[in-house]
């Protein structure tokens, strides 16, 4: 059996994106040849690779095993391309990193600035997702390095400490708290929520609220920050946010005050599955990332 790179790649990007339309956009491919690539590949192992339902595709039993050893391969594929470039041309290539919300908002692009300044041969391919998935992307090697909070499972990635976040109450300021100094959790567990679209932090206060015996009330959730800000400033409800985040918005209508709990306090941890096996290129963003402010 025979499987080019494209292949393997255009079945990864399937299963990721969640259906064959989607996979076939984002690798530039026509659907009848995404589909003609995947039949054939089908055709070659002699065993179904996706599952088809109304929902879109998933990997059957036989395309998850082919899904870990694309992505090895690829993998190792991508390292080779970059230890090569750089005896052949000097260091060129491209990073592929992950962050969540908090570590975009103000720790990264002062850095990522000095670094690609300072490196103009490299570029950084950039994805903001939640700690949660950026976790799960470095594992499997989708991704050389991730930014996520200490609230989700780090264990089997190797980590480095670079910044450190506090978690904020944001309200209108006609709300009870507004002219807190600082806010008891407890205090407000029961009041409405409006929530931003991070899986990590939301299961975190979930867990914080469930010692408490209650559950919390988000009315909405929104993916972006200034939508958040939009609909508390109006009243719809508050919301926790990382400090770094709720500073990027601007509205009069708005005050923050700490969450007075030691828990609300966060480490951001620059994360790799081993930094020794990392490209060339990305063992320098590591190294930038890691001694910025040492």
């Amino acid at each position: 059996m025979r499987f080019d790179l494209t292949d393997m790649r255009l079945f990864l990007t399937v299963i990721e994106r969640g259906s064959i339309t989607a996979g076939a956009q984002a690798m530039h491919l026509a659907l009848a040849s995404a589909s003609e690539r995947i039949a054939g590949m089908e055709a070659a192992l002699g065993a179904p690779l996706l599952e088809r339902n109304r929902r879109g595709v998933q990997a059957t039993a036989a395309g998850e095993s082919f899904v870990r050893h694309a992505r090895m391969i690829l993998g190792q594929v991508e390292q080779m391309r970059g230890e090569l470039r750089t005896y052949a041309t000097g260091l060129k290539g491209r990073i592929k990193l992950m962050s969540n919300t908090a570590a975009l908002a103000a720790y990264l692009p002062p850095r990522l600035t000095r670094f690609l300044a300072a490196h103009p041969d490299l570029s950084i391919d950039l994805d903001e997702r939640p700690s949660s998935e950026i976790v799960q992307a470095v594992m499997e090697g989708r991704v050389d390095l991730g930014i996520v909070a200490d609230i989700t499972d780090l264990a089997s990635l190797k980590t480095h400490v670079v910044a450190q976040d506090q978690l904020v109450v944001v309200t209108s300021r006609t709300h009870r708290v507004a002219n807190e100094s600082a806010v008891a959790f407890a205090d407000i567990v029961g009041e409405a929520f409006v929530g931003l679209a991070d899986a990590a932090l939301e299961m975190h206060l979930a867990e914080r609220a469930s010692r408490l015996g209650r559950q919390l009330n988000y009315r909405i959730h929104m993916r972006s920050i200034d939508n958040v800000g939009m609909l508390v400033e109006a009243g719809i409800g508050i919301a926790i946010l990382s400090r770094a985040s709720a500073q990027l918005l601007k509205r009069p209508g708005l005050v923050m005050a700490p969450l007075s709990e030691p828990w609300a306090t966060r480490r951001l941890h620059l994360c790799a599955r081993s930094f020794d096996a990392l490209t060339p290129q990305a063992s320098l963003l590591a190294h930038e990332l890691v001694t910025a402010d040492a």
